[in-house]
């Protein structure tokens, strides 16, 4: 058994007045207790007089195959397997390094993620979707997941479930990386979107859908999809949340991953820039949208679309919530919750991690410095761990 204690805990879902002595068994959290507690005879204890501890942040929206650099899912069909591996493991060891012990990735490239995800090790668990159903030379078409019609859409979702996704990844709009798709347009009828949301619920699986237009926003709400990522309301005159659509999200309890976190000082590489100039999109827009969905009482998820350019660097989650619980103005227990508990559920991973409780998995942060009055101590990890495992940070 080893301990973790701080003057300051957040247990994924509330602070917990006078801190917290995590203790550890194997890859298990075996109990909590108040941070004056003293530890069990001979047990270990990691003390962070000045810290703050926390579960193992979440980030529910990655791409592991993307190396964050101007072209990182360009260059994905170019590199070869062990090429590509080597992409994927820097992804997540430098997502362990920053505190994030769990992802959900939602862009692999011809299921290379999806066939790594069982290996052991030191690693995030992760959560894969598989190559992301996309229509015929759509969003991100060359990951292989080119799908149309009803029936074939069906299909591919079930052979999703038959390799072992936990969540179904669609493309309702196009997308600022894939040029020649049109980020206001629908990339499926409601009809296959529906299609595939009924075969995903029959095989027990969640369906998110990538949707940057307005159109496939509201699409996506008809087709009873469970989760939206991006929810930018384009129009061909900017973004627009029309009166009801906030309500709509809300009470269909959709969660929404707003794809915030954005690498300060770090522009978008001019081609993509050029992509959200011509539909009106700027990520200084983007947030007081974002704050517009929260007042709606949309439930917002801190994935960040981690690796798919320079502002989006893998274990990059700190900065989503730090720009929730900041310009979009997102209480900070709740920005904090979007980043644990919430997340892990949106995963699948509810009841498993993202909480300082007994029963789950030992995934701690340790951030060297007072959370509640400066939330950039985030991105000071001073310890992580992952199923029980001390990670080497330096």
């Amino acid at each position: 058994m080893r301990g973790y204690r701080a003057p300051r805990a957040f247990d994924g879902e509330r602070f917990l007045a006078g801190g917290a002595l995590v203790l550890v068994e194997g890859p298990t959290i075996v109990g909590v207790e108040p941070g004056t507690a003293p530890a069990p005879g001979g047990c270990p204890v990691t003390d962070l007089p000045e810290g703050t501890l926390l579960p193992g942040l979440v980030d529910t929206h990655v791409h592991l195959c993307a190396d964050a650099g101007p072209r990182a899912l360009d260059q994905v069909p170019e590199l070869d397997p062990a090429e590509l591996d080597a992409v994927v493991t820097a992804a997540e060891r430098a997502s362990l390094r920053a505190g994030v012990t769990a992802v959900r990735d939602l862009g692999d490239h011809r299921w290379t993620v999806l066939q790594r995800a069982r290996r052991d090790g030191e690693r995030p668990t992760v959560v894969a979707a598989g190559p992301p159903i996309t229509s015929p030379g759509g969003h991100c078409w060359s990951m292989g997941g080119e799908t149309s019609g009803v029936d074939a859409l069906r299909r591919a979702v079930r052979e999703r479930a038959e390799r072992g996704a936990g969540v179904v990844k669609v493309m309702a709009s196009g997308g600022v990386l894939t040029p020649g798709t049109d980020l206001t347009a629908c990339q499926f009828t409601l009809r296959e979107l529906r299609a595939v949301v009924e075969e995903a619920h029959r095989l027990g699986l969640p369906v998110t859908a990538h949707a940057h237009g307005l159109a496939a926003v509201e699409r996506g709400v008809a087709a009873g999809v469970d989760g939206i990522e991006h929810c930018s309301c384009l129009t061909g005159s900017g973004v627009h949340l029309p009166a009801g659509l906030g309500a709509a999200l809300a009470a269909a309890r959709i969660d929404v991953c707003p794809t915030v976190g954005f690498l300060p000082g770090v522009d978008p590489p001019p081609h993509v820039q050029a992509r959200m100039a011509a539909v009106g999109a700027t990520i200084e827009d983007h947030l007081p949208h974002v704050a517009a969905l929260h007042r709606a009482g949309v439930t917002l998820l801190a994935g960040t679309d981690a690796g798919i350019g320079p502002a989006k660097l893998h274990g990059g989650v700190a900065h989503a919530v730090a720009d929730l619980a900041g310009p979009c103005g997102v209480p900070l227990a709740d920005a904090l919750t979007a980043a644990t508990s919430r997340a892990a559920r949106a995963c699948g991973l509810g009841g498993r991690t993202g909480r300082l409780a007994a029963g789950y998995d030992a995934d701690l942060l340790g951030a060297e410095g007072d959370v509640t009055t400066d939330v950039t101590a985030l991105q000071r990890p001073r310890v992580v761990v992952a199923r029980g495992r001390e990670v080497a940070l330096a």
